[in-house]
């Protein structure tokens, strides 16, 4: 099965963390094919977020509830423990503070969960020594000149974010190339995409 399918892995697998009926705000919603999904299978009460109005429009003709925001500027319109879940899925990396969103995500749902490409696969890390110039993958498929994605971190880049910035991690889970569950060791080597759930550390009994 290839990665990139009319309902991505890592749609089906965020859909499993995300409880009937919650309320999610969905950041970097884009055509909003995962917010739709959530609607449809978990009858989410569900926000959409994005900057750019093409996929805002693909939202609103889908019936979504959807605002155009940069999440740069953070999520000050939105009140502390408003949301049950806020999902941030293969975004982290195009923002230009990605501490100050995830804090925001925390401070604004009780749950987060972000979804991102690990740099640090064998294959791109090994690309980049052998052929010198900058790795491309199924899901890095740009050029340095017109890729959207400005940090590069791994999954291990991550976990330290949390840990030295009072965010608990409450569950982790890897993907691999081809989009399917990966485990075991060396994870931090194998696995092209991660996504975590966190949360608050004053929020963690919730």
């Amino acid at each position: 099965m290839g990665y990139r399918t009319k309902i991505k892995p890592d749609y089906n697998l965020i859909e499993s963390l995300i409880p009937a009926g919650a309320r999610v705000l969905d950041l970097g919603c884009g055509d909003g094919t995962l917010l739709s999904l959530l609607q449809e299978r978990k009858k989410v009460k569900g926000i959409g977020i994005d900057i750019y109005s093409e996929g805002l429009n693909e939202c609103l003709k889908k019936g979504l509830s959807v605002l155009q925001l940069d999440l740069n500027n953070g999520l000050a319109s939105f009140k502390s423990g408003s949301f049950d879940y806020v999902i941030l899925n293969m975004t982290l990396q195009a923002t230009y503070n990605p501490l100050l969103l995830i804090k925001e995500m925390v401070r604004v749902g009780h749950r987060a969960i972000v979804g991102f490409p690990n740099f640090g696969h064998w294959k791109l890390v090994l690309s980049l020594l052998l052929k010198e110039r900058m790795p491309k993958n199924k899901t890095l498929p740009y050029e340095w000149y017109n890729t959207p994605n400005i940090r590069l971190m791994t999954i291990k880049d991550f976990r330290i974010l949390c840990r030295e910035n009072g965010i608990r991690i409450i569950g982790e889970t890897f993907l691999g190339e081809d989009g399917e569950k990966t485990g075991g060791r060396l994870i931090s080597w194998r696995a092209a995409e991660g996504v975590f759930e966190i949360t608050a550390r004053e929020r963690c009994q919730w």
